[in-house]
């Protein structure tokens, strides 16, 4: 039976990533309004590490706010790649951390499967990051993240929460692509524009 806290979390997180889907500020607020209502649900379910990770996103919301707002010298931060290194470096880096998180969960806690639960929590840190600094790759992560989510929220009986995270996971692959293209439109307006700065240089040169 899906309960009035699962439900109220997911309408609230679910406008939260429509609007980060379509590049909007809003997301932010929206963000933390529904992380905290995840919070107490994964506490609730014992996913405890997901639990740690909507205090993180509440923290790192407001942080992403003025990042998108004012991070470009106070002026909003455009998308852009976040490069094949960086990427090289981040993904066994953060296989690692699951793994060390997931042993700590498994020792500790009675946490339902620790390591798939580290694996959302990890990822979905290198996600939320990305996101702040409005690289189109942190929507890679969210599919990452999404897969694992779908069945894993189904195995606890969050059939609500299980199903709109199979939607995120369309969503994401939409997003991405929405993102590229507005990544492409501004590399193609910076050319314009500095193509027509030389071309004046050099008319009143």
């Amino acid at each position: 039976m899906i309960s009035p806290l699962e439900l109220a979390a997911n309408v609230v997180m679910a406008v939260s990533i429509l609007l980060a889907g379509r590049n909007s500020i809003h997301t932010w607020w929206t963000g933390i309004v529904g992380c905290i209502l995840f919070g107490v649900l994964f506490y609730q379910a014992k996913l405890f590490a997901d639990v740690i990770l909507q205090l993180f996103f509440v923290g790192t919301s407001v942080l992403g706010y003025r990042q998108w707002r004012f991070g470009n010298a106070g002026k909003p931060k455009a998308i852009s790649p976040v490069g094949k290194r960086t990427l090289l470096k981040i993904v066994p880096l953060g296989l690692i951390v699951v793994s060390l998180y997931g042993l700590l969960l498994h020792r500790f806690t009675d946490a339902y499967a620790p390591f798939w639960d580290s694996g959302i929590l990890v990822f979905s840190v290198v996600a939320q990051v990305l996101m702040m600094r409005r690289n189109v790759e942190c929507w890679i992560f969210w599919l990452a993240v999404n897969s694992i989510a779908v069945p894993l929220y189904a195995g606890r009986d969050l059939y609500l929460t299980s199903g709109l995270y199979a939607c995120y996971w369309i969503h994401a692959v939409v997003a991405v692509i929405y993102w590229q293209r507005l990544l492409a439109a501004e590399k193609t307006q910076k050319i314009a524009k500095n193509g027509f700065g030389k071309k004046l240089a050099d008319e009143t040169g």
